[in-house]
């Protein structure tokens, strides 16, 4: 398995540089971070006492992998999660915050292994994940990237805002979908057919 480092690398590089979208609720970030995430932190980058949009454009590439290792993989508990899951379950968080933890806890739950949507990865969640790991050890991944691309779409369908996301400009797959399905194996990718088919409401 790919060190947790090496997986930070890939969000970063995945996330991109400063971005400021009008229709993104998280504001201005950079790579990925956002500066409700730096003032949370309390990282002040640019050492002027202030925590503002100068910090998050003057954030490097090092110091994101760095509060992406600890903040989001350490201290979550996606480290205690099945070895399979942690890429996917840590991609999302990054994008998604807790909610990343809420697919998978109602997922476990619908495999069969209860567990409380809280968003919060405790001994209950760890327990769960790991029971449905021993059912459905080559499964388990695909699974959850597959109800992560589907909360994709639905978040698509609430907030017509976001679609965009989902759905490219020539009708195509958005970013949050070909990023969902990185972490699938490639049998269980939407067609394009099947794709269109899916956004065909969104006009």
């Amino acid at each position: 398995m790919k060190s947790v480092k090496d997986l930070a690398s890939e969000i970063v590089a995945r996330e991109g540089g400063y971005v400021n979208d009008p229709d993104d609720p998280g504001g201005a970030t950079n790579y990925g971070v956002t500066l409700n995430t730096l003032r949370r932190l309390g990282v002040d980058v640019t050492g002027d006492t202030r925590i503002d949009v100068q910090d998050v454009r003057a954030l490097s590439a090092p110091q994101a992998i760095d509060i992406y290792v600890e903040h989001y993989f350490q201290r979550t508990g996606i480290a205690q999660l099945p070895e399979s899951l942690q890429p996917s379950v840590f991609d999302m968080y990054v994008n998604s915050g807790p909610n990343a933890v809420k697919v998978l806890q109602r997922l476990l739950t619908q495999m069969g292994f209860d567990c409380d949507p809280d968003g919060q990865i405790g001994a209950q969640t760890i327990r769960a994940a790991q029971l449905a790991h021993e059912a459905a050890p080559s499964h388990l991944a695909d699974a959850y990237a597959i109800a992560r691309r589907n909360y994709y779409y639905s978040l698509a369908d609430a907030r017509p805002a976001s679609r965009k996301y989902a759905r490219k400009r020539d009708g195509g797959k958005g970013g949050w979908i070909l990023r969902a399905e990185e972490f699938m194996t490639p049998r269980y990718h939407l067609t394009d057919v099947q794709h269109q088919a899916r956004v065909a409401a969104w006009g």
